[in-house]
């Protein structure tokens, strides 16, 4: 029989790594419960590196699926004279990681944002910081970003979905059911294309496209 005692759960939960914590949300309807409690996810999420603050809630909850360091990144400003290459010295990473993490084509991809983001090469750097999760909408992907200098700007969102916030439940359920069918994709990659399209299904599915064709050009499929 399964341990029913919330707060001893809790004690235990607590020591698991984000992984093994997904796992024990699915022995019974209990440790769910306790396992997927936002307090318990986020400490978990951010403890091995030792974060102070996780700003934010991800549009997919299958970004707490794992916490490597991959899931962040650094928010670097451009600015005249920045190129792929100045930056990866800066920050000691590899072109190949920047490109990659931004969805970058060519070193061109650049001169068309406000913004990189740069893959974390020091873990150390994360210790007792403020981050944030963002969905980017140039890599097409969520991020918990971390800022040297300041924040975010105020106009700048930290979830995709606020065009859907006037949507019922029910509403955005059966939204998301319409894209996942036409994508015959899953719930999450669903809800992840609606998001970077600000709540347009028919941007969505063009990004969607895109991506595909993307795919296609580069051999991935």
């Amino acid at each position: 029989m399964a341990l029913s005692c919330r707060d001893t759960l809790r004690l235990i939960f607590h020591k698991l790594t984000i992984a093994d914590l997904a796992r024990a949300s699915c022995v019974c309807r209990v440790w769910n419960s306790v396992a997927t409690e936002d307090d318990l996810v986020v400490a978990n999420f951010t403890a091995p590196w030792r974060i102070k603050k996780l700003v934010g809630r991800p549009v997919s909850g299958s970004f707490w699926r794992d916490n490597g360091i991959w899931k962040f990144a650094i928010s670097h400003r451009i600015s005249r004279g920045d190129s792929v290459t100045s930056l990866a010295v800066k920050y000691s990473v590899q072109v190949m990681d920047i490109k990659r993490l931004n969805n970058m084509m060519s070193d061109h991809g650049i001169y068309s944002r406000d913004r990189l983001l740069i893959p974390i090469s020091n873990p150390e750097i994360l210790a007792n910081t403020t981050c944030y999760i963002e969905l980017d909408k140039y890599a097409k992907r969520e991020v918990a970003v971390l800022y040297l200098e300041g924040g975010p700007k105020r106009e700048q969102p930290v979830s995709g979905m606020n065009q859907l916030s006037n949507l019922s439940a029910d509403g955005k359920k059966r939204l998301i059911d319409s894209l996942r069918r036409s994508m015959q994709v899953d719930d999450g990659t669903a809800l992840y294309y609606l998001a970077i399209a600000e709540g347009d299904p028919r941007s969505a599915l063009s990004e969607f496209s895109a991506d595909l064709r993307w795919e296609r050009q580069t051999g991935l499929n």
